[in-house]
């Protein structure tokens, strides 16, 4: 890895202080509907579901939610029917961005997203114009105080680890897709508790930008992270 994007810590904070305010449990809704609907409602069958069923408990969403989620997802409830998209771009000062999105309506995704890219300085490009600069790949967070580094090394050597950094008292744990629930399992199995443990766009390099710069292409993808229908929100930006 080449470094880390600082915007990776951002969407962290962010997460913990929109589940505050139950806006986090709309999101994760529409992706316990999708992973059911893809994968089946059990858990034991279907890791996606057991990985957003353990991030459900994290930020106490009621487990009715949870279960009408699931049976939306299969078809036992009626439901609003929710298709996955991914768009790129580029944001101020031309730094290369990836949106993941959940939405029963795709035009008004779309014309959302135009919106913001079109007011704060970027714009929507063709797919496959900037995820070349991003790799897949499984990410963990730990906070500091719950383990040292010399302590993660030890407990992940046999797992295919690409990077560990330090930042704002968070390890983040980059491995390959393959390897994160194994790698995860691992450290729950020590009591090692983990903040969170996904599957991530994550760039190959990172860009940095003069102060000012960089504020608007926060701003930027502030405003795009709190769009309707977009469940996540990957740059390049350091």
């Amino acid at each position: 890895m080449s470094g880390h994007s600082k915007w990776s810590q951002i969407k962290h904070k962010k997460a913990i202080t929109d589940s505050k305010r139950g806006k986090a449990f709309t999101k994760l809704i529409k992706e316990i509907t999708i992973a059911a609907r893809l994968g089946g409602g059990d858990p034991e069958s279907n890791p996606r579901l057991r990985t957003l069923l353990e991030k459900a408990k994290s930020i106490n969403m009621p487990q009715d939610n949870v279960s009408r989620a699931i049976k939306k997802g299969t078809g036992e409830l009626p439901g609003v029917t929710y298709e996955q998209y991914m768009y790129e771009g580029y944001g101020p000062a031309g730094i290369a961005v990836i949106i993941e999105v959940l939405t029963d309506n795709k035009n008004r995704s779309v014309a959302d997203l135009r919106r913001v890219f079109s007011s704060k300085g970027g714009n929507l490009a063709e797919t496959g114009s900037v995820n070349w600069m991003f790799e897949k790949m499984g990410v963990i967070r730990i906070k500091e105080d719950h383990i040292t580094e010399d302590k993660l090394l030890e407990e992940l050597l046999d797992f295919d680890i690409a990077d560990i950094t330090l930042d704002e008292g968070i390890f983040f744990i980059t491995c390959s897709t393959k390897s994160l629930d194994a790698a995860k399992q691992r450290l729950i199995n020590n009591n090692i508790a983990i903040e969170s443990a996904e599957m991530e766009w994550t760039p190959k390099d990172i860009i940095k930008l003069a102060p000012q710069e960089s504020e608007k292409a926060y701003e930027f993808l502030n405003y795009v992270e709190d769009l309707e229908d977009v469940q996540n929100v990957y740059t390049n930006l350091a």
